[in-house]
């Protein structure tokens, strides 16, 4: 093993040959390859570029403002994953609710939820359903149980997305995609071998130092032949047909839908919504909800940092104004937003 992983560190730091634009999708990876010092293995000939695969940093503006509106002008029980919590809305995030009287609960499942929701029954509780293939199942597992449950109180505030269609909309600005090994444990590998027919290079890649150096050194030496390639990197998780039973599910309980994507704007059928047989546990629909577009502040480019358009040292505002403790946009609120990896690790591998 010692040796492969020497060959893989060769391959990537004695590599001189054309400019490679490597996205990597996912959050995780962006924070791994920082915190592993893998970044620092890179020659200037390859260019690693954060992607859209952390789902708070895609959540739309107007999305927070839906969320605010529930909690201070229906008077709704907030239940959320925490990182959202602090996302910026048009006026406030739900941070800033939270403090204006809104009840804004930080939950670690869709069940969590649940429960509330059979514990409180004169309160209404909305879960904030956000993230990709990974997490999308278990936000159909909680409106299951809720309607088995009966109850009458629960509902759902979807932002779920899913990755293909949002590849599409990525695919001039990279060579090769560093593909989230969690996402395609789902998924399968079908969607990667579809976009190598349409030209479009990729890798599925592990988490830990081993694994991500393998899956680069493996996009260096396949790019060398100068036609597209798909590799599994993540055998040990990702098989070709992927999580049948999570894919059943989600297809029973929600449907594609066009959806908005912060900084990227709406990307046809890449969003899921509640079917109608479960739409008395959509809260867009239970509380008649009105279209809201939010407005993000004009000083953030989180939505450049999205598209590879540049790094987040390029913003102006970065660790100055916008920090972790003060963020101007999604990027920096998450644990796996990029401009947060570049905050927490920044420094010398600031490139």
């Amino acid at each position: 093993m010692t040796e492969t992983i020497e060959k893989a560190k060769s391959t990537i730091t004695g590599y001189n040959g054309k400019k490679l634009r490597i996205m990597e999708v996912c959050g995780t990876h962006t924070h791994e390859m920082f915190r592993l010092g893998i970044r620092g293995l890179l020659p200037e000939s390859i260019d690693l570029i954060s992607g859209p695969g952390c789902p708070v940093c895609v959540t739309p503006v107007g999305y927070i403002d839906e969320a605010v509106m529930l909690a201070l002008e229906k008077n709704a029980v907030i239940c959320t994953f925490g990182d959202l919590i602090r996302v910026p809305g048009t006026e406030m995030s739900l941070a800033g609710a939270r403090s204006r009287g809104g009840d804004i609960r930080p939950v670690y499942s869709p069940l969590d939820a649940v429960e509330i929701a059979k514990n409180e029954p004169d309160r209404q509780i909305v879960f904030l359903a956000v993230g990709f293939e990974t997490t999308t199942p278990s936000a159909c597992i909680a409106v299951k149980k809720a309607r088995k449950l009966g109850l009458d109180n629960f509902s759902i505030l979807a932002a779920n997305k899913t990755m293909p269609n949002a590849y599409k909309a990525l695919m001039s600005s990279v060579d090769a995609y560093l593909y989230p090994g969690h996402v395609n444990a789902i998924t399968g590998t079908a969607v990667c071998e579809e976009m190598k027919k349409l030209g479009v290079s990729g890798v599925v890649a592990g988490f830990t130092a081993s694994e991500l150096i393998t899956a680069i050194a493996v996009i260096i030496e396949k790019s060398k032949t100068g036609e597209p390639f798909f590799v599994n990197c993540y055998p040990r998780v990702v098989t070709a047909e992927g999580n049948i039973p999570a894919q059943k599910l989600m297809a029973e309980v929600m449907e594609p839908c066009d959806s908005e994507w912060r900084g990227l704007g709406v990307i046809p059928m890449s969003g899921m919504k509640l079917r109608d047989e479960y739409s008395e546990l959509d809260a867009r629909i239970k509380f008649d909800l009105p279209k809201i577009s939010g407005k993000a502040n004009p000083a953030c480019r989180c939505g450049d940092v999205l598209q590879g358009k540049c790094k987040p040292s390029d913003c102006k505002v970065f660790g100055k104004v916008c920090t972790p403790q003060h963020p101007v946009g999604a990027c920096m609120v998450s644990t796996e937003g990029a401009c947060s990896a570049y905050y927490q690790y920044g420094g010398a591998e600031l490139k």
